[in-house]
């Protein structure tokens, strides 16, 4: 069985353990107790709004039934791709979504800055790494069908340069998946951002990739 969402009043949060807060959401006279990210339990329990749509994941362990709960389907589906990865469970899929934001951590993803993702609590260098490793190619391509922008709103250089790069990069064997990564990867870099000299992002793609 699969729910796609559940529209209802929020009735209580309840935020005990602090990292496991609890939306109860009444629908149709039935109180769901949610799981959801301390960030939307934070605002939530200011309002408890009388219609709250909360999109879920229904996951089943030991015969017992957890839900949990985001206030976006992007989130949602965020948090789905994440438990994925071996090692991830549940508990840190919402960690990473509720430190990091799911702009900055797709955007983490996709460029393999494992150490960003090692700033969410109960993610070591190694999680981190796996998870850019497994993810950062699904999420290339998921982030545009999603319409989440680029890691920190980074700009990508004028059309002519990005031009250059991809041709240079495809002639000397790289994919076009692997130079999307790379492009979004080096266009974070304030001092590239201001060079209109192609060959300065060549060399950088190609270290970057290397």
């Amino acid at each position: 069985m699969t729910i796609h969402y559940l529209r209802g009043k929020a009735i209580e949060v309840i935020e005990i353990p602090v990292d496991r807060p609890l939306l109860i959401l009444e629908v149709n006279g039935i109180g769901y107790e949610i799981q959801i990210p301390g960030r939307s339990a934070r605002s939530i329990a200011t309002t408890l709004p009388e219609s709250l749509q909360i999109f879920t994941h229904l996951q089943i362990r030991e015969e017992q039934p957890y839900l949990y709960g985001f206030e976006s389907v992007v989130e949602r589906d965020l948090f789905r791709q994440l438990i994925a990865v071996n090692g991830v469970g549940a508990r840190l899929g919402i960690a990473l979504i509720d430190t990091l934001g799911s702009e900055d951590l797709v955007g983490a993803i996709v460029t393999g800055d494992s150490k960003t993702l090692a700033k969410t609590p109960g993610v070591g260098t190694k999680t981190a790494e796996r998870i850019a490793l497994e993810l950062k190619t699904k999420l290339a391509k998921w982030r545009q069908v999603a319409g989440i922008s680029s890691p920190s709103g980074a700009a990508l250089p004028a059309r002519e340069i990005l031009e250059d790069v991809e041709m240079t990069l495809l002639a000397l064997g790289y994919s076009a998946d692997e130079i999307d990564r790379a492009v979004a990867a080096i266009a974070q870099d304030p001092r590239l951002r201001e060079s209109s000299n192609g060959s300065d992002w060549i060399k950088s793609a190609i270290t970057w990739l290397s």
